[in-house]
Parts: structure tokens; C-alpha cells; sequence
């Protein structure tokens, strides 16, 4: 098999998986301190990604809708937790998979309203439009790889936040016993508000950052929550090590999947039996992931709870 494309592969993989990153980081936080299941953090990637084309769009500058998007949706998650999340925190888990639902499907409908059906463009900078040649016979995006450095960059301020300063033992301390935290006088409701804030701005990044390389139109949360909370699942409720990793895992598995599995059922089987059975197999390999980390380690990989 060709090594210059198993390299483009898993360039495209980390890529990938290190904007999961951005999406599930804010979410195990959430699930794993607040204990809140947000259906609607799919939602705040979906309005970041269209305040950000919008601005980008109105003022000709990606950079100036990327941070205007983000100091937006900011605000929306704000106001989000402060007027309507908080009041599902002392409920089930299932009133609040209802609630965060009913406003997935009212976000939907907002944006739809405001923006139309039809999807939206996000051009990416024009210093960053070109390919790079990294290797003789490897030339790669540089925009893709600028996102692989943002995320690097983030991962790694996320990882001094939650270890060096005094929020990030306070978040630690709630994510591995949130009663203990309380006991120690922690500020419950400035924490969950901050934390979801934080969580709002990674989806903004994560939707600002995708948006030249997908479409940035109505629904496109709900395709990219799912494998946010099977990143969670495989890294470990609350656990922000987890989550890069579990992302990691899941990007370069996903990407490699779709594309060298097909390549190899050609070779094996006839073109019409390989052109179906090898999509159908590469879709179900993350969760067949998911499931091998399960059966061993049933907490995740790196849980924050013990």
C-alpha cells in the first residue's frame, strides 16, 4: 500500500480527532462535574459555525468572524445555562436529556429561520488556501494543518489550566468527588457557568475551524455529537486526558477506516460485493472500539472518578 497515503491518513485523523477534542472536552466536563447530559452542545457548534461565517462573511475577514463568532456564542451559552440548563441540574438524567433535546430541536429550527435551508460558506483564509509539501510526493493542506496546531495549542493550554492554576483544581476536585468539592467551598454555580461558557467557546472553535471543510448548515450538530460522547465513553467521564485520547483513537480509526478498508475488500472480494461492504464496515468501527474499551476498562480509560 501506497506510505504516502497512509501518512495523508493520518494526518486527516489527527486533524479530526483533535477537533473531537474541542467538542468533547467542554462535554465531559459537563457530564462529569455538573453530572448533566447536554443534547445541546451540538447545538452551540452549529450557531458558532454560522455566527462565524456570518461576520466572516458581513466583514471579508475570517479571523475577525472566528473571534467575533466565538465572543457570541460565548454569551449564548451563558444566558443558555443561567436561564434554562440550570434548572435541569438537580433533575434526572432523563429530564435532562428531554429538555437539552426539545432545544436541539428549537436551535434547529432558529437557525433555519434566521439563515434558511440552504448551507452556508466559510472560505478559509487566503494565506492558508494552498497545499504544503511536507515529504517528496506529500503535499497536504496548510489550512488542515493549521487546525492540527490550534488543536495542539489548545489541548495544551487546557492541560496547564486544569493542572497548574486554582480553577483547575477546583474543576479536578468536582470531577472525582463533586460532594468533597462542595464540603471545601467550592462556587458551585459561578463553576458550572464558567465551565459551560468554556465548553461553548470550544464548540465555536471546533465549528469555526471545520466550517471551510464541511458544510456549516442546519442539523450539522447532531452528526458530530455522537462521536463527541463516544469520545467520553472511551476516555472516561470528566477526564480531559481521556478525552484527547479517546479522540485521538477515534479520529485516526474513523479516517482510516473509510479509507483503507475499502481499499482492502477490493482486493479480496468482487468491485460490487467491496463497494458495499466496505463503507458499511468502516462505519461501525468506532463503536466496535467503544465496545472493546468497555468490555476492559467499563469506566474508561482514563475516568476521573474514583
Amino acid at each position: 500500500m501506497d506510505s504516502i497515503l497512509i501518512l495523508e491518513q493520518l494526518l486527516n485523523g489527527l486533524q479530526f480527532g483533535l477537533m473531537l477534542f474541542l467538542l468533547a472536552a467542554g462535554l465531559t466536563l459537563v457530564f462529569g462535574i455538573m453530572d448533566m447530559v447536554n443534547l445541546a452542545h451540538g447545538s452551540l457548534y452549529m450557531i458558532g459555525a454560522y455566527l462565524i461565517a456570518t461576520i466572516a462573511a458581513a466583514s471579508g475577514s475570517f479571523w475577525l468572524g472566528l473571534g467575533a463568532g466565538i465572543t457570541a456564542t460565548c454569551v449564548i451559552g451563558m444566558l443558555l445555562e443561567r436561564t434554562i440548563l440550570q434548572r435541569f441540574y438537580h433533575r434526572d438524567h432523563l429530564a435532562q436529556v428531554m429538555g437539552t433535546f426539545a432545544i436541539l430541536l428549537m436551535a434547529n429550527e432558529a437557525v433555519r429561520m434566521i439563515w434558511g435551508t440552504q448551507p452556508m460558506q466559510l472560505n478559509a483564509p487566503a494565506a492558508l488556501a494552498g497545499p504544503v509539501t511536507l515529504l517528496p510526493g506529500l503535499s497536504y493542506s496548510a489550512y488542515r494543518l493549521f487546525i492540527i496546531l490550534v488543536g495542539l495549542l489548545v489541548a495544551g493550554l487546557m492541560y496547564l489550566l486544569i493542572t497548574r492554576t486554582r480553577l483547575g483544581m477546583q474543576v479536578r476536585a468536582g470531577a472525582s468527588n463533586r460532594e468533597m468539592a462542595l464540603a471545601m467551598g467550592t462556587n458551585v454555580r459561578w463553576l458550572f457557568t464558567a465551565l459551560f461558557v468554556f465548553g461553548a467557546g470550544l464548540c465555536a472553535l471546533a465549528g469555526g475551524m471545520l466550517g471551510p471543510i464541511l458544510a456549516v448548515q442546519v442539523g450539522m450538530g447532531e452528526s458530530i455529537l455522537i462521536p463527541a460522547f463516544v469520545v467520553i465513553v472511551i476516555g472516561g467521564i470528566g477526564s480531559i486526558r481521556g478525552a484527547l485520547l479517546g479522540a485521538l483513537l477515534i479520529g485516526l480509526v474513523d479516517t482510516a477506516g473509510r479509507t483503507l478498508i475499502p481499499l482492502f475488500f477490493a482486493r479480496i472480494m468482487a468491485p460490487d460485493l467491496a463497494a458495499n461492504a466496505g463503507p458499511a464496515v468502516a462505519s461501525i468501527l468506532v463503536y466496535v472500539l467503544m465496545a472493546a474499551v468497555l468490555f476492559f476498562k467499563p469506566d474508561g480509560l482514563f475516568p476521573a472518578r474514583g
